[in-house]
């Protein structure tokens, strides 16, 4: 793309006003594919609004998460068997896929920045009503309920996307998507860390305490987003995009692929903690004994998700996604193999490699989306499109497609708990699960192989 002549002779500026009235916080000019501009300002924008993203959306993944450690403090005296437990993680991981698409809506209705500071303030509303429900004799209709609004952190990882997609270039789209979602995904971790802190110092009848660290992270967040991000007029002006890009086939594969990494690294997070208490009940006869190592698979799980997502930008988001999927499928049967056998070394071994893995998929199947409406566009400016169009218009189904697999990838979560439950509730070990599990890692390996990589002229090249 050329480089406008006002990139040339002076700093391009990003400008926060428009026409007669001056609106604070609003960015009219953005072009993060101009080099110049990029250089002289857009970088230093883009990474700030990066970093204050994912703190917001590192909160929000802990306040969704909350009820995957909270389920290791409900002991004997709050009267809940194993399938109950399920449902509590269950329920808040179902609520949270069903608000990332409108959180996607909300980014483009209020601004990235605006709905950051109205997502992060939400927060507020589970940890308190948390707070007042969470002691022994509380029923468990109510329990599921309170868990059912915490599903409101989930939601923050769309809109998180969507946003911080608008501000970088496609060159770097992969890292930083990988950065801000695998910052998101450390508070799963984070929150089980806090779990075994709490265990730890107060003990199993203090839950309550871990609330008493996230309500002021809560608000220290907000004010952040409050006073140092920023709204991008041009991703206010996109309508009809869901509608758009719903009729567009590569969605639902993305969609396919993204329950296959993102559902699993979300089902197994929430799920992690209770497998072990009923598979290795006698190992693991307490919260604090499973606290210890259910942080271990969510943190490297995020940890990598970068690093899928770099590699994407390198090899290619479909070459990792495809070998991606076969280590998942291996990793899935080895943990078949330690159930059978009973081995809790081999057991964690191959969980915790599954986790690894579905955070690695996680960054390259984000990666693979840009890449499929920047390849079409390609296709578009060769039969004659105006190359700006069709680059906006790449952006624009880029953005709704964020959302839409997103909300879509979070409900594996919920077929994953839901696929443990029923499997522990009949015979007692998640063997059947498991099995479904490399089933469909297969399913989705050979998608991915005659979608993206098959030699064919109808191939998108770049992906």
């Amino acid at each position: 793309m050329a480089v406008p002549l006002e990139g040339v002779l002076a700093p391009a500026p990003v400008r926060a006003s428009t026409g007669a009235g001056s609106r604070p916080h609003w960015i009219d000019d953005w072009r993060p594919e101009d080099e110049t501009f990029w250089v002289r300002t857009g970088a230093r924008v883009a990474r700030r609004n990066l970093v204050v993203s994912i703190l917001c959306e590192h909160i929000g993944f802990s306040i969704w998460s909350l009820w995957s450690v909270f389920v290791l403090f409900l002991g004997p005296q709050y009267g809940l068997d194993p399938g109950q437990k399920f449902l509590l993680t269950t329920v808040p991981t179902a609520v949270g896929a069903a608000l990332r698409l409108p959180y996607t809506f909300a980014v483009a209705k209020f601004g990235g920045r605006n709905w950051t500071v109205i997502s992060a303030a939400l927060l507020l509303v589970p940890c308190g009503i948390t707070a007042a429900v969470l002691h022994p004799g509380v029923s468990f209709g109510t329990l599921l309920l309170v868990a059912a609004v915490a599903g409101v952190g989930g939601g923050n990882f769309s809109s998180s996307m969507a946003n911080i997609d608008a501000f970088y270039p496609q060159r770097l789209k992969g890292w930083a998507l990988g950065l801000n979602a695998g910052g998101g995904n450390l508070g799963v971790a984070a929150v089980q860390l806090v779990g075994l802190a709490v265990l730890a110092v107060a003990g199993a009848d203090h839950p309550r305490m871990m609330l008493a660290v996230y309500i002021p992270l809560v608000v220290v967040s907000t004010l952040l987003a409050y006073l140092s991000m920023d709204n991008l007029t041009h991703a206010t002006n996109e309508k009809r995009a869901m509608r758009d890009v719903s009729r567009d086939p590569h969605t639902w594969v993305m969609c396919l692929l993204y329950i296959g990494t993102f559902g699993s690294f979300i089902g197994f997070s929430f799920a992690f903690g209770q497998v072990l208490q009923v598979q290795f009940a006698d190992t693991f006869s307490t919260p604090i004994k499973a606290a210890y190592l259910t942080f271990l698979g969510p943190l490297l799980g995020s940890l990598v998700r970068p690093v899928g997502g770099r590699l994407a930008d390198r090899l290619g988001g479909a070459h990792v996604t495809f070998w991606n999927f076969v280590a998942m499928a291996g990793g899935a049967a080895l943990l078949l193999v330690a159930s059978e056998a009973g081995s809790l070394a081999l057991f964690l071994v191959a969980f915790v490699a599954l986790f690894a893995f579905s955070g690695l998929g996680n960054g390259s199947t984000y990666r693979m989306i840009p890449a499929i409406f920047r390849a079409k566009a390609g296709r578009e400016v060769g039969a004659g499109a105006d190359p700006d169009a069709a680059e906006r218009t790449a952006r624009r189904m880029s953005r709704a497609l964020i959302g839409i697999a997103g909300s879509v990838g979070a409900f594996g979560g919920v077929l994953v708990n839901l696929a443990l439950r029923q499997s522990f509730l009949s015979s007692q070990t998640g063997n059947a699960a498991y099995v479904a599990f490399i089933g469909f890692y297969v399913v989705c390996l050979a998608v991915t192989w005659a979608v993206y990589l098959r030699p064919s002229r109808r191939r998108l090249a770049g992906v």
